[in-house]
């Protein structure tokens, strides 16, 4: 099992104590999870800490046995200030991970798609911290600027509310505006969106899609390819991949990854990083 560079307490403490002045700090936690801080405030997008899915698809088709360790777990982290779900799937929105996460961390406010408020006002969470997203309604929390955007998991859907159950979110922390896809594919307009706010450090997941999963009902993401050149038409500087390392039967090849990136796209800053390696922007 692959291991965190840094876990538990080592690593809450790195988060707490990072200053990441006039830009931010980005850690990757596994899978499309990351910690993003800005002066003094704190995000979590798409944690997950826990081993739900191994156990609920243990003796399957699918096991979603974890090739890496996770580096925390959800009661463990502190000082959260916002936390964010781009969509239900449980690698994205993990209840064993955000029920305790948002017990230890009362101020926090958690961000999601509006379509999903039945399903996790059950979990008992106290309905002052959830904040429905809907697109392009922006959310300014301390140093942080949330804004939703839609997210196409290889094709458009709209929940009973007329909502988008699959979400994107730009993120403007100080001089940085980074961009999480969730789990999407490109679609038109897209790269005039990230142009447009300005996206210079995208989070893209890169274990494509293919016919051998959808018939097991998965629906997949950005190829290597279309991440590369997704960053480089929009403008942006960076690109950190994820939605890897996590599911043998869904993941990537993060070496192949690195060496089309230098040959195809040589200007673009492309950092892989570590489980709970932190980047500073």
């Amino acid at each position: 099992m692959i291991q965190p560079v840094k876990s538990g307490e080592a690593l809450m403490c790195e988060i707490e104590q990072a200053r990441p002045g006039q830009g931010a700090a980005i850690w990757w936690l596994g899978q499309s999870g990351f910690a993003i801080k800005s002066g003094g405030t704190t995000a979590y997008i798409d944690l997950y800490l826990s081993d739900l899915l191994a156990d609920k698809y243990r003796e399957t088709a699918t096991p979603h046995e974890r090739l890496c360790a996770a580096p925390i777990s959800g009661g463990g982290i502190r000082g959260a200030d916002i936390v964010l779900s781009t969509h239900r799937h449980s690698d994205h929105m993990d209840r064993p991970t955000l029920v305790p996460l948002l017990a230890n961390n009362p101020g926090a406010r958690y961000i999601f798609p509006a379509a999903d408020l039945g399903y996790v006002t059950s979990w008992g969470i106290d309905r002052a911290a959830l904040l429905p997203a809907a697109v392009g309604k922006a959310v300014r929390i301390g140093d942080i600027e949330v804004v939703p955007l839609p997210a196409k998991h290889e094709s458009f859907s709209r929940g009973e509310d007329g909502g988008y159950p699959y979400m994107s979110y730009i993120i403007k922390a100080g001089a940085v505006t980074v961009y999480h896809s969730g789990d999407s594919i490109p679609y038109p307009g897209l790269v005039q969106s990230l142009a447009d706010h300005g996206a210079n450090v995208l989070l893209l997941p890169i274990n494509g899609r293919s016919n051998a999963l959808r018939a097991k009902g998965i629906a997949g993401n950005f190829t290597m390819h279309e991440a590369l050149c997704l960053a480089e038409l929009s403008g942006a500087a960076t690109l950190i991949p994820h939605h890897y390392d996590m599911f043998a039967f869904n993941t990537a090849n993060i070496a192949e990854f690195a060496e089309l990136a230098a040959e195809l796209y040589p200007n673009l800053h492309c950092h892989i990083l570590n489980c709970a390696e932190m980047k500073l922007f």
